[in-house]
């Protein structure tokens, strides 16, 4: 037992060493979207105000355990980004390991050491890259998913429960895992006093939803968040969509279709009660993600990934020895490649290191007006607006005045007071090429339907409408960032 300790601890370490080095370069990177409208304030109302429901922003379902272990690092090394940065490192390095000895159990009867290559893909994954650094929920509950289905695997039901329900209080969406577990053991093992272990993860969600509806009287926190993340994602359309959006993550981008076609080769490898629980709680959870959720998120898919990754690993040992290092080699570099290419077609900045442009455009602008128009009203977009108007942040020395707009179409910017506005700054929210994908009517018009994405206001719809003009404007990579002036 002593010596499995110490090797844990030192893969632990290992994967520790690796993830603090490869992100080295961002350690002081400014919070990004997410991290700025919700997560890090609901951890600084924790921290500085002992306010376990947010109140310096709206508050929403997702459960307080993520926010509550930022706050208790702050406490200890005292608020920064970097300590931010660093303690979300620390818990994506845990879930490498819990990922590494998942893959270890799920592939004990295949050859060619797939624990390793499932962390090496883990490890090479664009979306794990920038998540393992982010103050979001979805890394997290990979780490515990992973935990909670090693737990169960080796038998172990009371400490899978009480993984499963530090899972729910990481992230709502995750009581799926619990309920499989539940199912498996109430229909398949025929092992009912076990299967109620996994009550205790409905009861803690329970409470914290009655707490949230206690202090805002909405269940899910706000009106606005239940609107869009169930009435509006419980359309054909969007759930359709969403779907398919899961499944070109999973096993078609950056080179996951070599992944694809492995899985399919191999799938005799796959066969048995292991791999069949872990399949029910990888699949449970996609489709609870593909109902709930307006903006349909890759990174909800996160909790999967380990699993995705070992079965890759595993189904791999149906080619020859020569062959599966070449298709393994070959995946891995395509996800690197990933991190750094853009496809032609909308995504989510968040899911490479298109992130980063985007936080460094926001920086460049926000330090122009902190220097040089420190008494200007600034009319824009969350979450530029959160950026001026909350140093703590990382953009601004001291808090901006800001008029917020909901997004950058005419309509909405019609909304806003022009008389009390001295400089707008417009930047690009949605990627995009011209000529690419998104001119393509039908796409458009599905999109702005089911995700409601409509084209910003142009250069000259913003002077004809309220005569402000172009003075500056900064580009990286295809995202851009500009400052408009009154004309005069």
């Amino acid at each position: 037992m002593l010596l499995k300790a110490r090797a844990f601890a030192v893969f632990f370490l290992l994967f520790a060493a690796i993830l603090v080095a490869i992100h080295a370069p961002f350690l002081k990177l400014p919070f990004f979207w997410d991290e700025m409208g919700q997560f890090v304030p609901a951890a600084l109302d924790i921290f500085q105000r002992g306010a376990w429901i947010p109140v310096t922003t709206l508050p929403n379902v997702h459960p307080p355990a993520v926010m509550a272990y930022l706050a208790l690092v702050w406490r200890i090394f005292g608020f920064s980004i970097p300590a931010t940065r660093l303690a979300m490192l620390a818990v994506a390095s845990t879930g490498v390991l819990f990922s590494f000895l998942l893959a270890i159990r799920l592939s004990r009867k295949t050859v060619g050491a797939p624990a390793f290559a499932a962390v090496m893909f883990l490890l090479a994954t664009p979306m794990f890259y920038t998540q393992s650094m982010m103050a979001q929920l979805d890394m997290p509950a990979m780490t515990l998913t992973a935990l909670a289905l090693l737990l169960f695997l080796e038998d172990h039901f009371l400490a899978c429960a009480i993984a499963s329900t530090a899972l729910v209080l990481v992230k709502e969406t995750a009581i799926s895992t619990p309920f499989a577990f539940a199912a498996w053991l109430w229909f398949a093992d025929r092992k009912r006093r076990e299967a109620l272990y996994f009550l205790a993860p409905a009861i803690a969600l329970g409470a914290w939803l009655i707490a949230l509806h206690h202090a805002t009287g909405q269940w899910l926190g706000n009106n606005e968040f239940a609107r869009y993340n169930v009435s509006q994602s419980l359309q054909l359309g969007h759930i359709f969509g969403t779907i398919n959006r899961r499944i070109y993550f999973l096993f078609l981008a950056d080179g996951l279709w070599i992944g694809a076609i492995t899985l399919f080769v191999g799938s005799r490898y796959l066969r048995g009660r292991e791999w069949n629980i872990a399949f029910l709680v990888a699949g449970a959870q996609l489709l609870l993600v593909s109902v709930f959720g307006g903006a349909s998120l890759d990174r909800y898919s996160l909790p999967a990934v380990p699993i995705l990754y070992a079965a890759i690993a595993a189904a791999g040992s149906a080619y020859p020895r020569s062959w599966r290092w070449t298709t393994q080699f070959a995946m891995v570099v395509a996800l690197l490649i990933g991190l750094w290419w853009n496809p032609p077609y909308p995504f989510s900045f968040e899911n490479n290191l298109a992130m980063t442009d985007f936080v460094e455009l926001q920086q460049e602008a926000a330090n122009y007006l902190d220097n040089h128009a420190a008494g200007a009203r600034v009319a824009s977009a969350w979450p530029f607006t959160d950026a001026l108007s909350r140093p703590e942040l990382g953009y601004v020395h001291r808090p901006m005045s800001v008029e917020r707009a909901a997004d950058f179409r005419l309509t909405s910017l019609a909304g806003l007071d022009r008389s009390n506005v001295d400089v707008l700054v417009v930047f690009c929210r949605t990627w995009g090429i011209d000529g690419g994908v998104l001119d393509i009517t039908w796409l458009r018009d599905f999109l702005e339907r089911y995700w409601g994405d409509q084209r910003q206001a142009t250069p000259e719809q913003i002077h004809a409408g309220w005569g402000f003009v172009p003075v500056l404007r900064w580009t990286l990579r295809g995202q851009w960032i500009e400052i408009y002036v009154r004309a005069s």
